[in-house]
């Protein structure tokens, strides 16, 4: 059946309308109930995400079959993902990817700008934004610092997140489960005799870097070049990109360390902040 009606509201001419954009009016009144009940299921997911389907189903009000049917829709595309293990449901990359290049293009790098030109003038030494996409660590933009030997990364440009301090920040904010499924897609390799391509001692790091809020690239990607990380977190608590503090060992030394460290916190939460974001650990 065609939604739009053949008359005008009210006209009494008996013209039909012509078979072009349908009436805004119209359209606004009469959303497409399948996209409408998938969209408010999706959202559903942001707070019960790894959830079974019944409880999906009870959480937003509609038969497991109907929520089930959406949801394995949702999968085929990638917005979704279902562990056979578990049963349980969860947001997938797709979905991730398309909001990420939303923050990307609008408000994450705009709110960062200031921030970023601020903790460089603090520390001295360049700062970075960075997020996690595919698994891997996609640098943003930076405010470069002022000396002639400095880290530089084009925006847009990639690499592991084993070898990186933000790569390794947003790494520690994950399940296990997820950092082994990313080190199983892109592996493990090392780049400097300081990387830590062994996964167990990876995984001791993100404990030590959970522990106490900040991340640290010691030449583990470069030789001479040290990076100081800290996570940017959305409004459910979810860190979604990295500030870092990156320069050669020579300026960046242990006690340099650890006066910058709180620093770059103090930024990532400054920026978390400015997007109306929520920092679980406050």
């Amino acid at each position: 059946m065609n939604d739009v009606p053949e008359r005008e509201p009210g006209s009494h001419t008996g013209r039909h309308r012509s078979r072009g954009r349908p009436r805004i009016e119209s359209a606004r009144a009469a959303p497409v109930k399948a996209l409408d009940r998938g969209l408010h299921l999706l959202r559903a997911m942001t707070s019960a995400s790894g959830s079974s389907l019944t409880n999906l189903a009870l959480h937003v009000g509609m038969p497991p079959a109907t929520a089930h049917r959406i949801l394995t829709t949702f999968e085929s595309h990638g917005f979704v993902q279902f562990d056979a293990e578990t049963q349980k449901w969860s947001i997938g990359l797709e979905a991730y990817r398309v909001g990420s290049q939303y923050l990307n293009d609008t408000s994450l790098i705009q709110a960062a700008s200031g921030v970023l030109h601020n903790l460089m003038e603090q520390t001295g030494e360049t700062a970075n934004l960075a997020i996690a996409d595919q698994g891997d660590v996609v640098f943003l933009t930076q405010a470069e610092c002022h000396s002639p030997i400095r880290a530089f990364h084009p925006p847009g440009t990639r690499g592991h997140m084993h070898s990186s301090g933000i790569g390794k920040a947003l790494l520690a904010s994950l399940p296990q489960r997820e950092v082994e499924k990313i080190l199983q897609q892109r592996g493990c390799p090392s780049f400097t005799d300081k990387t830590l391509s062994n996964p167990s001692a990876l995984f001791d790091e993100l404990s030590a870097i959970r522990a106490r809020g900040w991340s640290l690239d010691d030449e583990e990607r470069h030789a001479g070049m040290r990076c100081i990380a800290a996570c940017v977190k959305n409004v459910f608590g979810e860190s979604i990109a990295g500030i870092s503090v990156s320069g050669p060992t020579a300026r960046l030394t242990d006690d340099d360390i650890t006066r910058i460290a709180p620093i770059v916190v103090a930024s990532a939460n400054e920026l978390t902040r400015l997007i109306g974001g929520a920092d679980t650990n406050s």
